[in-house]
């Protein structure tokens, strides 16, 4: 696969990929998958170009947040089944190591990006389009959309790409441990009612609301967005007294930012503050 010259540090309205869409409009990047004739489903090249994108978020301050979402009317399907799967049952263990690493990097990359991320998913989101799904910061659900980590039905086990230890965190162990035994899909009402949504809109309403959700993040303090973010990951191997103490030294450094100052003024006059991130 061609990459970028710098993949971690082209400005990302610079980037110009080329196995998904990309638009950035007031701040706000927007992630397509396109190949809808097959569901969106991911290969080797996509896998390892969403990653570069994710991580060059760190050196563009100009993009305040991220959507991500799929082509015609669905979210993903997964690896693709001709161009990823057909191939690992010819790899030795070193081969499928340095895959299944591979993968294991892209939400490593969703988690380190500072920009928070917002998934608009419709229709079938299922295996690394259910990963992707989960590693995003928020997600909404057009209605009728479905949810299946579905790992166990190809044989596999369900601890791929951070499932154990992220989606229990996000609806519980027990409701995890169900999807992830049996594979089923879980449907948007269950999503909402277990907090992996955090709402279901009509279908044509999924991506302009994930864009307007991710537009009124991109207005707030940045910096301040991208230590909440850091923040809520690092608690997570934290206990409640070293998170208090972390949270300390991180709104004191907010404190520092001309946006906290700014915020304070505007306050004092009676006006909405417009951040600028710094």
């Amino acid at each position: 696969m061609s990459r970028p010259a710098n993949p971690v540090t082209v400005p990302l309205a610079d980037y110009s990929p080329q196995h998904f869409l990309l638009a950035v409009v007031d701040g706000v990047a927007t992630v397509t998958l396109n190949r809808p004739e097959r569901k969106n489903p991911l290969t080797f090249e996509s896998y390892r170009e969403l990653t570069d994108f994710f991580r060059a978020g760190a050196f563009d301050d100009a993009v305040k947040s991220i959507v991500v979402t799929g082509a015609g009317g669905n979210f993903s399907s997964g690896g693709d089944v001709f161009e990823i799967i057909g191939p690992l049952v010819k790899m030795d263990t070193k081969g499928l190591t340095a895959f299944t690493r591979m993968t294991g990097d892209l939400v490593k990359a969703m988690r380190a990006c500072p920009q928070p991320i917002v998934a608009a998913v419709e229709g079938i989101c299922a295996g690394a389009g259910a990963i992707i799904a989960m590693a995003s910061d928020m997600r909404l659900a057009a209605s009728g959309a479905k949810v299946a980590f579905l790992f166990n039905k190809v044989g596999l086990a369900g601890c791929d790409m951070g499932a154990c230890a992220i989606l229990p965190r996000i609806i519980g162990q027990s409701r995890a441990s169900e999807l992830l035994y049996t594979g089923r899909f879980m449907t948007a009402e269950e999503g909402e009612r277990w907090g992996f949504f955090s709402r279901i809109v009509a279908p044509e309403q999924v991506l302009p609301q994930a864009q307007l959700l991710a537009k009124q993040v991109a207005e707030g303090p940045s910096f301040a967005n991208t230590m909440t973010k850091r923040m809520l990951a690092m608690e997570w191997a934290m206990s409640v007294e070293e998170a208090i103490e972390s949270e300390a030294i991180a709104q004191a450094l907010c404190m520092t930012t001309a946006d906290f100052e700014r915020a304070f003024e505007a306050f004092a006059n009676k006006v909405k503050p417009v951040f600028r991130g710094d």
